[in-house]
């Protein structure tokens, strides 16, 4: 298996390479199971966001990072689920296309979710920004929530994200092309 080597939050990974069409792969970081590297990347991005009062994450590979902001700075988080349940009363929904899905996704957040979070300073936290279309879709649902998002922060910017100056990040990570 080809991987891409690089250095996040001081600690070295090898990152296995994926295609997600003919001529671009991109090098999958995953924080499932790794929590050297999630408790490194939370103290990092710790100290990079402003102020906040709430961590919103989008279901499901940020998960683990979003829990360990949230234990390093005693802020809650919520998570924006990819369907309704019935514990979450009248919820809000986005729909999403991102660069690592085959189809169109909808996140929700429930009625308690939106009490928590209206009129509060929302930090939004993802592993990694690439097309930015998750990132848009969770500002919507914070917006429409009546939150205050003062950034959003991934571990790593992929590909063009990286040279946006709206978003937070550890690392740039590269689009892997083919000619």
């Amino acid at each position: 298996m080809n991987t891409y080597k690089m250095t996040i939050a001081g600690l070295e990974r090898e990152l296995p390479i994926f295609p997600v069409s003919e001529n671009v792969s991109i090098a999958a970081f995953i924080l499932f199971g790794d929590p050297e590297i999630t408790v490194a990347s939370a103290k990092e991005l710790l100290k990079k966001v402003p102020e906040f009062d709430v961590i919103l994450t989008p279901e499901a590979k940020s998960i683990p990072l979003a829990h360990e902001m949230s234990r390093q700075s005693g802020k809650t988080y919520i998570v924006a689920r990819k369907g309704p349940k019935l514990y979450m009363g009248e919820s809000f929904s986005v729909e999403v296309k991102s660069i690592t899905t085959y189809k169109s996704q909808k996140l929700y957040i429930g009625e308690y979710d939106v009490e928590a979070i209206k009129g509060k300073r929302v930090l939004i936290v993802d592993d990694v920004i690439s097309t930015g279309e998750s990132l848009k879709a969770i500002q919507k649902l914070a917006e429409k929530a009546g939150a205050n998002v003062v950034a959003s922060a991934a571990v790593l910017a992929e590909g063009a994200a990286s040279e946006r100056d709206d978003i937070i990040f550890l690392e740039p990570l590269p689009l892997i092309t083919e000619e």
